[in-house]
């Protein structure tokens, strides 16, 4: 198996320590690959060739930067195949679906190198006569990032692209189940000719490179895209240098199908908002209420799709469900479920799965359709992250958006209607980031992505996503 580097100051690295990560696949148990296990030595190095190469980053024209991302998109779509083989082997997600997040990923890449010539400012017409204002946009500095495992390269790009437009520099932190495809997109930013020390990446310790990057007063920016539970430790941690802080934390949407729905629609947008990546996706459907004069339909409907699902390793032909990524998610799925069903859920569908054990690789778990649930139930607390779809009945809208907003989280929702009144009405009232009317799949660079209450801070794609990245300078001239 390949022995991977880390990638500082425009070269690949070897651990000081020599110690390695061992990265598996989720489907077979077979070692894709090693990376290095660094920590706060090489952390170090990194945003200090971050901050070295910020200064002539941070004052190339917005047209060079522009320049350097498209290359970049470009190297992206030459090398989609070779990139999502790679996720599909260390994430477990099926190789279509994995090409179809590489071409989302350079969507990002594409977008921001258009952006870059957007970031302008201003002329305020002044108080006095003899005075001028201006207001000026310039880059934030060194912006640490920090990414999941779910989406090993659209999350790096959907950082990685506005803080390069913004003209900031980056040290990346990608998560140690699918380091290798943040390694392979490192290769590609090297092709395209990005000056040293503009992009660096480091594998290995979360907690110390956390806390190296946490307590570097030059790391002006965090981006972090995980657990609600991990965010608000790393918002605690960025107060004390007072970092700017971007979070994309945990959901738990609520997907609600309205007696007026087109019905055939909201089975295909609940399978696509719910079963993408296995269900482990922040913003996939976690709570299904449907009207009660459809319900049985609706279940009726859903178990007829979930029978051409195939559940395996997402490089063979026909699998369209990989693995889940490892056994602490297999075990929390699996508890959501026996905990429903111990207070009356009844399985429609599926509910069996296999464990990694022995000679017997991968987690594995069918797509899970269950009835009769009730809001005690634990899959109705918390965010499942797993392939299960969960039916309650509900009788207005005004008692779902009360239900659907009962919840710490808001990050999405989605709803299905054919009235117009009612997606007007219903949209607003809904208390989260983003909303799907009649889309189980809204999530696109060109719009704002983030969500209210714990599900975090801040936006990411869109106009808007390139501002967290910037600062606003008051210039006050006396003539």
């Amino acid at each position: 198996m390949k022995s991977y580097k880390i990638y500082i100051d425009g070269q690949w690295i070897e651990s000081m320590n020599k110690e390695q990560i061992t990265v598996t696949n989720p489907a077979t148990g077979e070692v894709v690959g090693y990376v290095p296990k660094v920590g706060e030595t090489e952390t170090k190095k990194a945003i200090d060739a971050a901050n070295n190469a910020f200064k002539s980053w941070s004052t190339t024209t917005a047209s060079e930067r522009a320049n350097y991302l498209w290359k970049l998109y470009h190297l992206l779509l030459e090398n989609k195949e070779d990139i999502a083989r790679t996720m599909t082997m260390e994430q477990g997600k099926p190789l279509q679906e994995a090409i179809g997040e590489v071409m989302y990923a350079a969507g990002f890449v594409q977008w921001y190198a258009e952006e870059a010539r957007r970031v302008y400012g201003e002329t305020i017409p002044a108080s006095k006569e003899n005075k001028r204002i201006r207001v000026l946009k310039q880059a934030v500095g060194v912006v640490a990032a920090i990414t999941p495992w779910n989406f090993p390269a659209a999350m790096i790009t959907r950082k990685l692209a506005p803080a390069l437009a913004a003209g900031c520099t980056m040290v990346i932190k990608p998560a140690s189940q699918t380091p290798i495809t943040a390694i392979k997109i490192m290769d590609l930013c090297e092709k395209a000719g990005f000056p040293k020390g503009v992009v660096n990446l480091v594998t290995g310790n979360a907690n110390e490179i956390g806390k190296t990057i946490m307590s570097d007063f030059r790391v002006r920016k965090l981006t972090f895209t995980g657990s609600t539970e991990v965010g608000k430790i790393l918002m605690g941690q960025a107060g004390e240098t007072v970092k700017r802080i971007s979070l994309e934390l945990g959901g738990h949407a609520p997907f609600i199908a309205f007696e007026d729905a087109d019905l055939d629609k909201a089975v295909t947008g609940a399978l696509a908002s719910k079963l993408r990546n296995c269900g482990q996706v922040c913003v996939a459907s976690n709570r299904f209420y449907i009207q009660e004069s459809i319900v049985d339909k609706f279940i009726e409907k859903i178990k007829s799709k979930l029978a051409d699902y195939r559940v395996g390793n997402g490089l063979e032909e026909g699998v369209n469900l990989g693995p889940l990524i490892d056994e602490s998610v297999y075990n929390k799925v699996e508890k959501h479920i026996e905990d429903a069903v111990n207070k009356g859920a009844k399985i429609e569908f599926g509910g069996k799965g296999s464990k990694a054990e022995g000679n017997t690789p991968g987690h594995f778990l069918q797509p899970t359709l269950l009835s009769n649930v009730t809001e005690d139930m634990l899959i109705m607390k918390e965010e499942t992250f797993g392939p299960v779809i969960p039916v309650l009945s509900f009788k207005s809208e005004e008692e779902v958006i009360e239900r659907a907003n009962n919840t710490n989280y808001g990050l999405a929702a989605y709803f299905y209607t054919e009235s117009l009144a009612r997606s007007i009405r219903v949209s607003e009232a809904l208390d989260y980031g983003i909303v799907g009317v009649n889309d189980g799949s809204p999530s696109t660079p060109e719009a704002p992505f983030g969500g209210f209450k714990e599900s975090g801070l801040g936006r990411e794609g869109g106009h808007h996503g390139i501002e967290g990245f910037l600062e606003t300078k008051y210039v006050s001239v006396q003539i």
